[in-house]
């Protein structure tokens, strides 16, 4: 039986328990059903939507048809739509629970079952583990009631706090200066974020056409995932085409954003971590005194220091948002290195790649309007509070079980140095209490590395950080060059891990 893991199920679409299938998703939903009534949040409002992916359609109306002959009031989504739409509707409507059918970055192959609680923040443990024996328990067959499609108005509504949001944080200011491209690999955000940068004020908007349109099979790229190899070459070469200010993907559910830049090298794309901090520091410079921002324990230490220096608190986390939605009171910003962005979290209490993109377009305008760039705030963060350097090594293998089988053997004989430099092991799974996870972390003088199996695919993931000291101007493209070659130097131990 599929196990709930990153706030639902997610796995190959197949038959049987273990595959993502109609009987699958029936099953799930009439356990869901159960465990709301337990709760006595029976007859409670629900909402449902789904991505464009093959299977989403008809999970949707079985999950959404399912809800309603249990009792409980449904709004089911008009069409394919953005993830963050169902946690924005969730709040707005002040629904029990959300469901978005999606597999997210996922293959082609794939499928998934998304969770929301109410508040528009995803279930955490213990709900997985109970939801998983009301599945168990369902009896056949599951009663299925029809359910009428809702109309565009929540989507409105969600566009129109989106599209205020550059004034809300940022102040008035000229937003029609600067050339965007976007891609939607593929994916459902496309559309979504054509009308939220527009009615933003973005009046100079190229789309990478051939990534457009929402396609289940994904044809241009080997994994729809803007951090992967080769996902965003299509991107990058429009914005060196057209001399773009910014280039901007998000992944198929547009609930992830990944941001790229020009260069005196040529166009790249930014880490997560950067356009992490570059997002953080532009909320917090209009946020109230002592707001919280948040991030997790695979992320650059930047922020904190940041959030030191800006009179705002910091939070750390486990990975993922279903963690970061809860970091604290006053919560005004989060993020996670795989490029995960939080920047209203009053609205939608998870990541958001469309509200994302507008914040980050808005940063750039403003930025442009007095001869700056990202590249330059990236600039001075490092000789503010010393160069981050992060990288990550993403390590796919046959199955889950062989991640963790590597983090297993490294816990039992944790190295002594990595990379000629001495580290000392912490092992997550001896911290008591919300921090404990199946994880890693290994510090030197100058450097992180967390090791950890992946939560939703077979692959063991490595984050690295290196830090030099705070360069002069003079100094920091010595600095840069040094803190490559020791993330080089690592990167080499990581990718040795698995053989």
């Amino acid at each position: 039986m599929l196990r709930f893991g990153t706030a639902g199920l997610r796995g190959p679409i197949q038959d049987g328990p273990d595959g993502m299938n109609l009987t699958t998703v029936s099953r799930t939903t009439a356990g869901l059903t159960a465990w709301l009534r337990d709760r006595c949040l029976g007859g409670g409002a629900v909402v449902v939507g789904r991505d464009a992916r093959h299977g989403s359609a008809e999970f949707a109306i079985a999950t959404a048809e399912i809800f309603a002959a249990a009792g409980f009031p449904v709004t089911l989504l008009p069409r394919p739509l953005p993830t963050p739409i169902v946690a924005f509707a969730v709040r707005e409507l002040g629904a029990v629970a959300g469901v978005q059918i999606t597999a997210s970055h996922n293959p082609a192959t794939d499928n998934g079952y998304k969770v929301y609680l109410d508040g528009g923040a995803q279930l955490i443990a213990p709900a997985d583990t109970e939801i998983e024996r009301c599945i168990e328990a369902v009896p056949e067959p599951i009663a299925r009631a029809t359910v009428t499609a809702a109309d565009d108005d929540l989507v409105r509504r969600y566009l129109d706090r989106v599209t205020r949001l550059p004034e809300l944080i940022g102040g008035p200011g000229e937003r029609s200066d600067i050339r965007i491209v976007l891609t939607a690999l593929h994916g459902v955000g496309g559309d979504t974020a054509v009308k939220a940068l527009t009615d933003a004020g973005f009046a100079h908007l190229h789309v990478v056409g051939e990534q457009f349109a929402p396609d289940a099979d994904f044809p241009t790229v080997a994994f729809p995932n803007p951090e992967e190899p080769g996902a965003t070459d299509l991107l990058l070469a429009t914005a060196e085409r057209i001399g773009a200010d910014i280039a901007i993907a998000l992944d198929p559910d547009a609930d992830r954003c990944a941001v790229g830049i020009p260069t005196a090298d040529g166009w790249r794309m930014l880490r997560g971590d950067e356009t992490g901090v570059l997002l953080g520091d532009y909320v917090l410079r209009t946020a109230a005194p002592n707001s919280l921002v948040a991030t997790t324990i695979v992320s650059s230490r930047l922020l904190s220091k940041l959030a030191a220096s800006r009179g705002a608190r910091y939070a750390e986390t486990l990975t993922g948002f279903k963690w970061l939605a809860r970091a604290g009171d006053g919560l005004v910003y989060a993020y996670e290195e795989a490029i995960g962005h939080c920047v209203d979290p009053a609205t939608v209490r998870d990541k958001d790649g469309i509200s994302a993109a507008v914040l980050a377009a808005d940063l750039v305008a403003r930025l442009k309007a007095v001869g700056r760039t990202l590249a330059d705030e990236l600039d001075d963060y490092a000789i503010e509070f010393g160069l981050h350097a992060v990288d990550q090594v993403a390590l796919r293998l046959p199955d889950p079980a062989a991640a963790a089988d590597v983090v297993a053997r490294l816990r039992t004989t944790p190295p002594a140095e990595i990379a000629g430099e001495p580290v000392k092991c912490t092992d997550m799974l001896l911290v008591r209490g919300r921090m404990r996870t199946d994880a890693l972390i290994f510090e030197g003088a100058t450097s992180r590395i967390v090791i950890r199996p992946s939560g939703t695919e077979p692959k063991l993931k490595c984050y690295v950080e290196v830090v030099e000291p705070a360069p002069t101007p003079a100094t920091l493209a010595s600095a840069k060059m040094t803190a490559a070659q020791h993330l080089s130097a690592i990167r080499t131990f990581c990718e040795q891990l698995t053989k």
